[in-house]
């Protein structure tokens, strides 16, 4: 019976925390902006900034031939929704202004006897300036030009061999054809969104748990708990509990607008994403609770979970490919917990895979997160006593 009693005086004391920091959250301006305000100011920034679809490509044309060949020529480079014209150019002056200003990061130029020299089946030089300041930009125009400009040699040549013979003749030809897997409209918005989920998670996360236990320290309330009953496990409890609520329920909104604004589909099980989510949490948490025992006021808790999130933002396949690092930075990357989070929830979203698949990545990050939040707690609660 005694022991029953404590089970229910220690229940009774986490829920009492667990009111009293949902009662000050509320109360604090700051934190209900963290809660509420920035997450969809992210969602929104880096959805549609990180997004890197290259199209209306501000396109000027130096035709200094004129004849029906540069013309039909610039009309498939214009038609094709990828460039787009942004005024007629005469001399290399012009040329260079537009580049210079930024009017135009792609410049097509044709010299005098373009067409003549296609006429006679002779080959003739087209010049594209691209502006190599945005260098991902650049490649892409460069890529597309290229198959503009191959698709009209193939008709040339065509064209030619009908003249030749006299006749059409029957020539066999290879047709190439693509699709896209999981994404078919190769949109950058359908990868990106899913992984701003990841980084709101984070930042809410650290940014809670790190401040709201500062703040006890710094207005001086910690002590009153500290002589309280209260046992620092249930301290830890009542305080990260309420963020861990904060946080799913700030995943289902996210995921929300995700679905009903940007469009994105969710093809996999959500009851797996939201375990993911909660071992992702552990790790968070446990850093949120590491941060506030090395952090006297609130801006060195909000400096500290920046220094922990930008690098893990960037080594994580958020935007840039892990395939593409170095060796080094690439085993340093398996002990960041956001690159198997993000993993599984791509997958989920865009792929529906399911957990046979990505068991390695959910152990990843109960390993991560397990030992991260003991760790934490076992500092933090030697820092209490």
């Amino acid at each position: 019976m005694n022991g029953t009693n404590g089970l229910f005086q220690r229940i009774e004391r986490v829920r009492r925390l667990v009111v009293k920091e949902f009662i000050q959250i509320l109360r604090d301006n700051r934190m209900k902006g963290v809660i509420f305000l920035l997450p969809f100011i992210q969602l929104f920034v880096f959805s549609y900034a990180m997004a890197n679809d290259v199209r209306h490509i501000p396109t000027a044309v130096c035709d200094r031939d004129g004849t029906p060949q540069s013309r039909e020529l610039t009309a498939r480079f214009l038609g094709n929704g990828v460039f787009e014209a942004t005024g007629n150019l005469r001399t290399d002056d012009e040329v260079r202004h537009m580049l210079d200003v930024g009017n135009a990061l792609v410049v097509l130029r044709f010299e005098p006897g373009f067409g003549a020299g296609v006429a006679a089946g002779r080959s003739m030089p087209v010049q594209i300036l691209a502006d190599g300041t945005d260098s991902n930009t650049a490649g892409v125009a460069l890529q597309y030009a290229n198959r503009i400009v191959r698709s009209y040699n193939a008709q040339l040549q065509l064209a030619q061999m009908h003249r030749a013979a006299g006749i059409p003749p029957r020539i066999g030809a290879v047709a190439l054809e693509t699709r896209a897997w999981f994404n078919p409209n190769r949109e950058a918005i359908f990868y990106f969104v899913p992984g701003v989920v990841a980084l709101i998670v984070t930042l809410v996360s650290l940014m809670l748990t790190g401040m709201a236990i500062v703040r006890e320290k710094e207005i001086g309330t910690i002590e009153q708990i500290l002589v309280s009953p209260i046992t620092p496990f249930e301290f830890i409890l009542g305080k990260t509990l309420p963020f861990a609520l904060i946080c799913l329920g700030e995943v289902i909104l996210v995921m929300s607008v995700a679905v009903f604004w940007f469009g994105i589909p969710v093809r996999g099980s959500i009851p797996l994403l939201f375990g993911a989510a909660c071992l992702y949490m552990l790790t968070t948490l446990g850093i949120g609770l590491l941060i506030s025992t090395v952090c006297e006021t609130q801006q060195q808790a909000m400096m500290s979970t920046f220094f922990f999130f930008t690098p893990a933002m960037l080594l994580s396949g958020f935007a840039f490919p892990i395939a593409n690092m170095p060796a080094a930075i690439r085993a340093v990357t398996l002990f960041n917990p956001m690159r198997y989070f993000l993993v599984i929830i791509r997958s989920l979203f865009l792929k529906g895979t399911g957990f046979a698949v990505l068991w390695p990545q959910f152990a990843a990050l109960a390993l991560l997160g397990v030992t991260t939040f003991f760790l934490a707690s076992r500092r933090f609660r030697k820092t209490l006593s």
